[in-house]
C-alpha cells in the first residue's frame, strides 16, 4: 500500500482485500483509543461496506475483543423500514451484526417509524446517553458518492448550508426523499473517520475532493476538511487514478 498527502485526512492507496484488513486495523486501535466503557462505532450504506462485511464474515468475523462493549449505528438513514433493502442499518443488520451475534441491546438504529424531525431528535436523544454531551461516534464509516456526497450530505442540501450545531439531523434531498443524517458539527465530533472509496467510478469525485478547489456546499466531502487529522480514506488504485 502507498499513501498520498491531502488537506481532507490521509489518503491510503492499496487493493481492496488490503484496504479492508486496514479498515479492521483503524477499527481495532480507534477501539484501544477510546475513552473506557462503551464505543461506538457507526457504519454505512453502499456496497462497498457490504463487500467489507462479506470480507470479515470469510476472514473469521470481528475479534471478540472488538466486539465487547462494542455498539453499532449507521452514520445516515434514509426514511424507510429496516426491513426494506434501501435501508443501511437493515443491511448491516442482516450482512454483520445478526451473523456475529451482536445482542439487540448493541444495535441503534435511526428511529424510522417516525416522523423525520421526531426520529432525528429521539437519536440525539439515543446519542447523548451513548457518546456523551458534544460527542458523536467514536469511529465512523462513509463512502462517498459519485456526486462527491457523503452520508447524507448530498451537494446544496440544507443542512451544508447551517446545521444549527447539531451533530444529526434530518432533510429531504431532492429526488432522493428525506434522509437522516450526521451532520458536518457531527463529524467534527467524531473521534475517527474512515471513508471506503473504491472502483474507476470515484477517480472524478476523488479529485474533485482533494485536487480541486474548496466548496463544500457542491462538493459535500470536503467537510472533512475540518477534521483531516482524524481522518483516513481507503482507496483502491483505480479510484486514486486522478490523485
Amino acid at each position: 500500500m502507498r499513501e498520498i498527502q491531502s488537506d481532507f485526512g490521509r489518503v491510503v492507496v492499496g487493493a481492496r482485500a488490503d484496504l479492508f484488513a486496514e479498515a479492521l486495523k483503524l477499527t481495532l486501535a480507534a477501539r484501544a483509543a477510546a475513552r473506557p466503557g462503551r464505543f461506538l462505532w457507526a457504519l454505512t450504506g453502499g456496497s462497498t461496506p457490504a463487500s467489507f462485511y462479506q470480507w470479515c464474515a470469510e476472514n473469521g468475523g470481528l475479534p471478540p475483543a472488538l466486539l465487547q462493549g462494542t455498539d453499532f449505528t449507521v452514520s445516515d438513514e434514509r426514511h424507510v423500514l429496516l426491513s426494506s433493502p434501501e435501508s443501511n442499518f437493515g443491511n448491516a443488520e442482516r450482512q454483520l451484526l445478526a451473523p456475529l451475534g451482536v445482542s439487540t441491546d448493541r444495535r441503534h438504529p435511526w428511529m424510522v417509524a417516525w416522523p423525520v424531525a421526531e426520529a432525528a431528535e429521539a437519536y440525539r436523544r439515543t446519542m447523548l446517553i451513548l457518546a456523551g454531551p458534544g460527542r458523536a461516534y467514536d469511529l465512523c464509516f462513509l463512502g462517498m458518492g459519485d456526486d462527491c456526497h457523503t452520508a447524507s450530505l448530498f451537494p446544496g442540501t440544507p443542512l451544508l448550508r447551517d446545521d444549527g450545531g447539531l451533530l444529526f439531523g434530518g432533510q429531504e434531498v431532492p429526488g432522493k426523499g428525506w434522509r437522516l443524517t450526521i451532520t458536518p458539527s457531527g463529524l467534527r465530533a467524531c473521534g475517527r473517520v474512515v471513508v471506503m472509496a473504491l472502483g474507476a467510478s470515484k477517480a472524478d469525485a476523488l479529485h474533485r475532493v482533494h485536487r480541486g478547489p474548496l466548496d463544500e456546499l457542491n462538493v459535500p466531502s470536503q467537510v472533512l476538511r475540518a477534521c483531516a487529522e482524524r481522518v483516513v480514506w481507503l482507496v483502491d488504485e483505480p479510484a486514486a487514478a486522478r490523485l
